[in-house]
């Protein structure tokens, strides 16, 4: 990891209610492709430009078009001196409905929420993706942790009430929702992480950080080596709940969330597991060679 921040390092009180876009982009079938390509998808229905409505999308897809306007909240709300800090904790999407080659989007991100934790200070933003009708794509809650860097309060302070705000995982919600799996997992695989995955999902997916294609930023950043970015292991081990538990399908995904507990190096695997659901969803883990969780109180709802 990277040396650790000067102990007088506090995000900036405006950090909460810091606004970023909108950003508008097109949809093309090339994109939806390239990014299952990525991940190493087989299933037709992700490369068919017959269709009506072109390939399918997948479920992490709106990773891709979220990533230009986290990069402007980041160097808004936070700044380059703290940013380098950051680590990617949580992720919660919800898929109003599956985005389509040719769509329009505009994405607008917002800080909704700020809270010390253990490790520093919880930031998450929240970003929501509208059609050019104006109808909901999709809205995702992102939540990083900046280690060592305080709060401008020690108190929790949040821009979203709990009617607007999903549960997060890894926190108390209805049901339960989000809690750890229980009993054995139904199922298990492995997934193979090749020496160059990341260099691939950079490019596919047009999301550029450097720590997770550039050896010499690694380095500097205190990792022994190229990591793989948080959502391609999140994307692969979605990928194995729809296959398994949804027949393929992904336009059947209606939220994903998880938590990110460990780092995946390149080359090496992860075993993603599948767990028995009494409440409709699929609840999910991944582990790495060492036995570790890497991904961790995963859900995929449909």
């Amino acid at each position: 990891m990277s040396a650790p921040p000067p102990a007088s390092l506090r995000l900036p009180p405006e950090t909460l209610g810091a606004t970023a876009g909108p950003c508008e982009q097109t949809i093309d079938a090339r994109w939806l492709m390239a990014y299952a390509g990525a991940l190493g998808e087989t299933d037709a229905r992700y490369f068919d430009t017959i269709a009506a409505s072109g390939p399918a999308a997948h479920p992490l897809f709106s990773v891709c078009y979220e990533w230009p306007v986290a990069v402007a909240l980041r160097d808004r709300a936070i700044g380059e001196a703290i940013s380098p800090f950051s680590v990617h904790a949580t992720h919660d999407v919800v898929v109003h409905r599956p985005p389509r080659a040719g769509d329009r989007l505009s994405t607008t991100a917002r800080i909704v929420e700020v809270r010390p934790v253990k490790a520093g200070s919880l930031v998450i933003g929240r970003y929501d993706t509208v059609d050019a009708a104006g109808a909901p794509v999709t809205t995702t809650h992102y939540g990083s942790i900046y280690r060592g860097v305080a709060c401008a309060t020690q108190a929790e302070t949040s821009a979203e009430n709990s009617s607007t705000a999903p549960a997060q995982p890894g926190r108390d919600a209805p049901g339960g929702v989000w809690g750890e799996p229980k009993g054995p997992p139904n199922w298990t695989i492995q997934v193979p992480i090749s020496a160059h995955l990341a260099h691939v999902y950079t490019e596919c997916a047009r999301i550029w950080n450097p720590i997770h294609t550039d050896i010499a930023v690694a380095r500097a950043a205190g990792l022994p080596g190229l990591i793989l970015h948080g959502t391609a292991t999140l994307a692969l081990a979605v990928s194995q709940v729809v296959t398994r538990e949804l027949g393929g399908d992904p336009g059947l995904v209606r939220r994903v969330a998880a938590r990110f507990t460990g780092m995946v190096p390149m080359p090496s695997f992860v075993t993603v597991r599948g767990y028995e659901s009494q409440t409709g969803h699929v609840d999910f883990d991944a582990i790495d060679a060492a036995g570790r969780v890497v991904l961790g109180r995963g859900v995929v709802k449909r």
